[in-house]
């Protein structure tokens, strides 16, 4: 029940970024109620949001290429197998999508019934955890809260001790089946964005939904300026004011539809009044964006904001990315870490001493954009300082199968290589000439004889 009160509900904050991301929230907030009466149903599917976009530039950037521990050679191909097993390609993102937008999310290890590791990614409104008192990353319990499409609700608690498991449909949470944990620990690891001390952890969006309800209500007046006053009004003077049975006036022009307006009347005078400027709208919902951009970290390029003459160069556009690339590597440290306890957990279920693996890294594709003319450059250059070959092919972005594949490559080249040598003819190696010998005594007969 502790843990069923610390699930993030419908009417948390982390519901209310899901909205903000999708573009489900308020999207008019017109400055009088009359405005909205008049112009909800027009505006009805209007949207401008930015919170999806901010999102997507960080997690398009997150992606997992591999794991690696130093003293255990085989950890990255077993690994491996496991995230391939489990289609953590695809699923691993969604992971990182949710922890951006709800500030955390979780991913559950068991085995299936051949033993093998089974990886769960869970949404924190459906799983709550505790930890140890004193402890920010040995967790006391944690509990999943299932529910299917006919309503019924499963529940899972899990402790380092035990597995207490409330079938489908029990509305008794008491009803339930005990057994005891064979991994140890309980096999459920959180996943931050931020994590903090003494607070919980937050979303990518906390600082970014107020301006955007500002830039919301900011286009939302202009939208009903537009609707209202943005083309040249008419005006009459000196004519009689026709009321209708309710004593309401009524309006003796149809401005939109007669081309020529007449009055009888040689007092009245007609004029217009000039259109209304939506140029200030404009320039307040630049200047908010670009707060957006700057609180945001992300460049002012994919907001479409550019008040240059000409587009920025391909140089400028990387200087730009340089802050949203510093919020994607520091998102990277404890995403990673969150993803090595998920591989030790899965060894746990194996039973291999790599459970306790804790030198092991989560290698990371490339986040920052460059020109392959620009990045192989640089890896030629580190190839001159004696780097690895298969350390230069990770940074290239070359993932570990396409390594393994290259790697097998080259040794099926070499063997081809010595089978070929081996096949042609050798060639002939010519005898090795003797010295001439020398006549050393006909030359001491010749000295004395001359002498």
């Amino acid at each position: 029940m502790y843990l069923y009160g610390r699930l993030q509900g419908p009417r948390s904050s982390a519901a209310e970024y899901v909205k903000y991301y999708e573009g489900e929230q308020q999207k008019l907030a017109f400055s009088q109620m009359r405005y909205r009466h008049a112009f909800s149903e027009v505006f009805a599917q209007w949207r401008d949001n930015f919170c999806g976009m901010i999102v997507d530039a960080s997690a398009e950037r997150l992606n997992v290429d591999s794991f690696r521990l130093p003293e255990s050679p085989g950890t990255d191909r077993d690994a491996r197998e496991f995230w391939q097993r489990n289609s953590m390609d695809a699923f691993s993102g969604m992971v990182h999508l949710d922890t951006l937008i709800r500030g955390s999310a979780y991913v559950a290890v068991w085995a299936d019934a051949q033993g093998e590791p089974t990886i769960t990614p869970v949404s924190s409104s459906r799983m709550a955890v505790a930890y140890k008192p004193g402890s920010l990353t040995e967790l006391e319990a944690a509990a999943l809260f299932e529910r299917d499409a006919w309503g019924r609700q499963r529940v899972t608690l899990w402790t380092d001790r035990y597995v207490y498991e409330v079938p489908w449909g029990a509305t008794e949470w008491h009803i339930g089946a005990l057994n005891p944990n064979p991994i140890g620990v309980v096999p459920v690891v959180p996943f931050q964005t931020r994590p903090r001390l003494l607070a919980d952890p937050v979303s990518d969006l906390a600082n970014i939904v107020p301006i955007q309800d500002a830039i919301n209500k900011t286009v939302s007046d202009a939208l009903t300026t537009s609707e209202a006053a943005a083309f040249p009004q008419r005006t009459v003077t000196g004519l009689d004011i026709v009321m209708d049975a309710q004593g309401n006036p009524v309006e003796p022009f149809d401005i939109g539809a007669d081309k020529l307006l007449q009055a009888e009347d040689p007092n009245a005078r007609f004029g217009s009044m000039p259109a209304a400027d939506l140029s200030n709208y404009v320039a307040l919902t630049d200047m908010l964006v670009q707060h957006m951009a700057s609180i945001s970290k992300v460049p002012s390029t994919y907001f479409l904001v550019n008040n240059a003459s000409s587009a920025p160069s391909g140089e400028s556009n990387l200087s730009a990315e340089a802050g949203l690339i510093a919020k994607v590597r520091q998102f990277m440290t404890p995403l990673g870490e969150s993803w090595e306890r998920v591989i030790r957990l899965c060894f746990a279920v194996k039973r291999d001493s790599r459970k306790d693996a804790f030198a092991m890294e989560t290698r990371w594709k490339d986040p920052e954009y460059r020109t392959e003319a620009q990045h192989i450059d640089a890896l030629l250059k580190q190839k001159q300082l004696n780097v690895p070959e298969q350390v230069l092919w990770a940074e290239a972005g070359y993932s570990a199968t396409q390594i393994e594949t290259f790697r097998a490559m080259r040794l099926e080249d070499a063997r081809a290589a010595a089978e070929v040598q081996r096949l042609m003819p050798q060639p002939q190696q010519s005898p090795t000439p003797k010295p001439p010998q020398g006549n050393s005594g006909n030359g001491n007969r010749r000295i004395h004889e001359s002498a």
